[in-house]
C-alpha cells in the first residue's frame, strides 16, 4: 500500500528513509523537498501529487512525516497510520524533535520493520510493541515471553498484556457529548444532533472481562434476554426497563473499540469487552432525537436608521436548578461598518472585539432554569454600498454536567475469575459532560 516512508527536518534533510516498493526512487525524496518543504507558497493540502506520485504528509513541530505511494490508496487509512506512528514514537522517546529522532534512529527503524511489511501496516499497538522492543533494541526474551509475544501478535487480545497488577482496582468512565444546533429566530429547531463518546480509564489487575449497559433503545427494548442490570453502578434490578417508563436514548449509529465483542452485542444486546490498560475510547455514537437543549438564545435585532442598531439577547438555561453550566460564551456578530458599541449585561462580562466583528459575552457559571440578558447599542458608519447585512448566526459555547442526549450508564460489571477480586472490590467513577459543538441561533 505505502511505497516509502520519509522523515524530514525543517531544512528538508532526510532523517529517516525507508522504501518498501521498487516503484519509489530517490527522486521522490527530492521532489517532496522542492515542491512542499521549500515551496514558495505555503502548501495547505495534506496530500500532494507530483509526477503521478502521491505524498501524504503531516507536520509535528519542525518535523515532516511523509508517506509516498503510486497506487490509489485509502487516504484516511494512510493518515490514521501516520498518526499512529507519531503516537508510537512519542510513547518511546517523548517529544517529536530532530534531536530525539537522531538519537533514536536505530529504534525507529526497528519499529518501522515491525509496524510496516511491504508497505502494509501490521501491529501498531504500543503495549504489544513494548513487550519485545525496548529503547536499547530488541529484548532477549525468555521462552515464556516469546510464547506471550506470539500469542499477542497472532491471538485475539493484542491490546492488553498479561500479568498486569494494581493495588487498587479502579475504573473511570467519562461520557462526553457535543451538542450541535441550528435554531431559527422564532425558536424553531432547524437541525440538531449530539455526537458523543465514552472514554474509559482502566486500572484493573489480570485479564478482566467487563459488561457495560446503557439506556439505548436496542438494549432497553430487549425483553427477557437475561442480562439484567443488577448491581454495578446504578443498582437497577428492573427486568424490563422499557415497560417501567424509564427514559431511553435512540442511537442512530455507533462505533466501538476493537476490544468489544460485537457478536455478544448483536445477540445479547450487551457491550462485553476485555479493556486495554490505561485510557482508551470505548465507543462513539450519534443521536438526533429527544435532545435536551441546555440553553436557548432569543435574539432581537432592530435597525434604527442607517447609522444605529439595537440588539437584545436573552439567554435561558433549560436544565435542573441544582446543576451549573460553566464556560459560557455567546458570540453576537456585528456589521463590518461598526464604529462603536455600548453594552449592558445583567450577568457576566461583555466586550466588543473589532478584530472578530462580534460582541463576546462571557459568563463563568449559570444555574439551571435561570434567565439573563444583554442589551447593545451599535453605532454604524455610513457606507455607499446598498448591500444589506447578511446577519450571521449567534454562536454559543458552554459546558454542562449532564448528557444532553439522555445517555445513561445503567450498569458496569467486572469479572476476573483467575484473580481473587470481585465486582464489588472495583471502585467505579462515572462523569457526564455536555459541551457545545456548533451551537447557533439565527438572528
Amino acid at each position: 500500500m505505502i511505497g516509502g516512508l520519509f522523515v524530514y527536518n525543517h531544512k528538508g534533510e532526510v532523517l529517516i528513509s525507508r522504501v518498501y516498493r521498487d516503484d519509489i526512487g530517490r527522486n521522490a525524496v527530492d521532489a517532496f523537498r522542492v515542491n512542499v518543504i521549500h515551496a514558495r507558497q505555503q502548501v495547505r493540502s495534506p496530500v500532494t501529487n507530483i509526477a503521478r506520485t502521491s505524498f501524504f504528509h503531516i507536520k509535528r513541530a519542525n518535523i515532516w512525516l511523509a508517506a509516498v505511494t503510486k497506487q490509489n490508496v485509502n487516504a484516511a487509512m494512510v493518515f490514521e497510520f501516520l498518526l499512529k506512528i507519531i503516537d508510537v514514537m512519542q510513547s518511546y522517546f517523548g517529544k517529536i524533535s530532530e534531536e530525539n529522532i537522531k538519537n533514536n534512529f536505530v529504534l525507529i527503524y526497528e519499529l518501522l520493520d515491525e509496524i510496516l511489511d511491504f508497505g502494509y501496516p501490521q501491529n501498531s499497538d504500543t503495549g504489544v510493541l513494548k513487550t519485545f522492543i525496548t529503547q536499547q533494541g530488541i529484548k532477549s526474551a525468555s521462552k515464556e515471553e516469546q510464547a506471550q509475544i506470539t500469542s499477542q501478535v497472532t491471538g485475539q487480545i493484542g491490546w492488553r498484556r498479561e500479568g498486569i497488577k494494581y493495588r487498587r482496582n479502579e475504573l473511570f468512565l467519562d461520557v462526553l457529548e457535543y451538542v450541535n444546533l441550528l435554531m431559527s429566530p422564532q425558536g424553531q429547531v432547524l437541525s440538531a444532533h449530539v455526537a458523543g463518546k465514552v472514554v474509559m480509564k482502566s486500572y484493573l489487575s489480570g485479564m478482566p472481562e467487563c459488561k457495560f449497559g446503557i439506556n439505548d433503545k436496542i438494549v432497553m427494548e430487549a425483553k427477557g434476554k437475561g442480562n439484567g442490570p443488577t448491581g454495578g453502578i446504578s443498582g437497577n434490578t428492573d427486568s424490563d426497563p422499557a415497560r417501567s417508563g424509564k427514559p431511553v436514548v435512540v442511537i442512530d449509529d455507533c462505533q466501538f473499540h476493537q476490544c468489544v465483542k460485537l457478536s455478544k452485542f448483536e445477540t445479547e444486546h450487551s457491550i462485553s469487552f476485555i479493556p486495554p490498560d490505561g485510557e482508551f475510547e470505548l465507543m462513539r455514537y450519534r443521536t438526533t432525537k429527544d435532545i435536551s437543549l441546555p440553553f436557548r438564545v432569543i435574539p432581537l435585532v432592530r435597525e434604527v436608521g442607517r447609522t444605529k442598531m439595537e440588539v437584545k439577547v436573552v439567554l435561558k438555561s433549560n436544565f435542573k436548578p441544582s446543576l451549573l453550566g460553566q464556560k459560557i460564551e455567546v458570540k453576537i456578530p456585528t456589521p463590518l461598518n461598526t464604529s462603536g458599541v455600548q453594552l449592558i449585561c445583567l450577568k457576566g462580562k461583555a466586550k466588543y472585539k473589532a478584530s472578530e466583528n462580534a460582541i463576546v459575552w462571557k459568563i463563568k457559571r449559570m444555574a439551571g432554569m435561570k434567565e439573563t440578558q444583554l442589551s447593545a447599542e451599535i453605532e454604524l458608519l455610513e457606507t455607499d454600498t446598498k448591500k444589506k447585512w447578511t446577519r450571521p448566526p449567534i454562536s454559543m459555547g458552554f459546558e454542562v454536567p449532564f448528557a444532553p442526549s439522555g445517555f445513561k450508564v445503567r450498569y458496569l460489571k467486572v469479572f476476573e475469575p483467575k484473580l481473587n477480586y470481585s465486582d464489588h472490590d472495583v471502585i467505579k467513577w462515572v462523569r457526564y459532560i455536555g459541551r457545545s459543538g456548533l451551537y447557533e441561533t439565527r438572528c
